[in-house]
């Protein structure tokens, strides 16, 4: 088996779902093994959730007088937003809810990793801005919460 056999051998499998090969010929073996390819992810939201609003839209609107001491809790990472442990458990809060500071809010789930989002302060949920299972970006915003004296 020469060098132009395997690059041949190479430019065959190329184009192909195949991740591991193996050939014995005259002796030598050749394996060959690749990691599998896993194309982009691609997340869609679900039908019923409004699009979501443009960040700058957002930014240049005055806040209403109102929530001008509300505290907005973040997402501090990329995942997926769950309001409750499992699909057939209770909701973590409700709007309305009163919430100590560290209790948890919601999840944020990331490459299968799931992360409790805590509230910074004692207070009553006002706005949850995020609806179940919607992905979610660093940063955005996922409660308002009205800080408690």
């Amino acid at each position: 088996m020469d060098l132009d056999e395997i690059r041949h051998i190479l430019e065959l499998l190329k184009d192909t779902d195949i991740t591991e090969f193996q050939i014995e010929r005259e002796g030598i073996k050749l394996k060959i093994k690749r990691e599998k390819f896993f194309a982009p992810l691609e997340v869609s939201r679900p039908a019923q959730a409004p699009p979501a609003p443009d960040r700058r839209e957002a930014e240049e609107r005055p806040q209403e007088e109102e929530e001008t001491n509300l505290v907005t809790i973040t997402s501090p990472i990329v995942g997926v937003f769950y309001r409750s442990p499992s699909p057939d458990a209770p909701h973590f809060v409700e709007e309305g809810s009163t919430v100590k500071k560290g209790q948890v809010l919601c999840i944020v789930e990331a490459m299968k990793l799931m992360n409790e989002i805590e509230s910074d302060v004692d207070g009553i949920v006002r706005k949850i801005l995020v609806e179940n299972g919607q992905p979610v970006e660093y940063g955005e915003p996922l409660f308002l919460i009205e800080p408690i004296s």
